[in-house]
């Protein structure tokens, strides 16, 4: 198999992507209203944050909110930010506990005063954490950040794949993040949704009709074990025996 700077080694951790997709359909299918199927839906975050070290995964980037979703019914959207509040408050220090340091990307100038105090504060509290990067992308659109890092480049003095990716990078708030290795999207859909458009150049991509609030361990054991697999050339060819 070709070689790469971006093939995974037992030495590199992973960076799995999660399109947590579902939890509406979930809620509704059992005579519930939406916002219950997003409280069921932290749970299922919480199970996977727990399981991602053990499978190899060093850093983890959740779709919670993309900057599409403020076209949703105030009522809903309100509710969403409530219970992301809630959940950095009560999750902060178990994140601590269990060494995962958690990070938000995307913009922060429309988040409620209120929530981006508790990002903060989730942010500086599990600074120093090493087992999991938790990124959490609230108010988010991978068409937005590269244009904004794309109006930066200019003032550079150099055009390069690595010079763009810092600069997003620092756009996202996630310096030095590897390119996404396994994008996951539960709920049935198959498509990106504007995320981590960029950094998933070459990430391998796993759909699943679970919807997110099911999703467990069991599950992301899976997709993960569909990622080992497979085999990945970066557009170069397999090496064949005798070639």
């Amino acid at each position: 198999m070709i070689q790469s700077p971006l093939q995974f080694s037992e030495s590199r951790r992973l960076h799995v992507a999660i399109i947590m997709d579902g939890n509406g359909r979930w809620a509704q299918a059992r005579g519930l209203p939406r916002v219950a199927g997003h409280r069921a839906g932290a749970g299922a975050v919480r199970r996977v944050v727990e399981a991602s070290p053990d499978l190899g995964i060093g850093t983890l980037t959740i779709y919670a909110f993309s900057s599409d979703n403020w076209r949703r019914p105030v009522r809903e959207v309100n509710a969403l930010m409530r219970l992301f509040r809630a959940y950095l408050r009560t999750e902060t220090n178990n994140c601590v506990k269990n060494g995962v340091r958690v990070e938000v990307i995307g913009r922060r100038d429309r988040l409620p005063s209120v929530v981006l105090s508790e990002v903060e504060i989730a942010e500086r509290t599990t600074r120093g954490c090493g087992t999991l990067h938790l990124r959490i992308a609230v108010d988010y659109s991978s068409r937005d950040a590269i244009l904004r890092a794309a109006s930066r480049l200019k003032d550079t003095g150099e055009v390069s794949r690595e010079v763009f990716s810092k600069l997003l990078g620092d756009e996202e708030k996630s310096m030095g993040v590897q390119d996404v290795d396994l994008l996951i999207r539960t709920g049935g859909e198959q498509r990106l949704s504007d995320f981590l458009l960029w950094e998933s150049a070459y990430a391998e991509l796993y759909f699943t009709r679970r919807m997110w609030p099911d999703f467990d361990r069991t599950d992301l054991t899976a997709a993960v074990n569909e990622f080992h697999n497979r085999e990945r050339r970066f557009g170069g060819l397999s090496v064949v025996a005798g070639d």
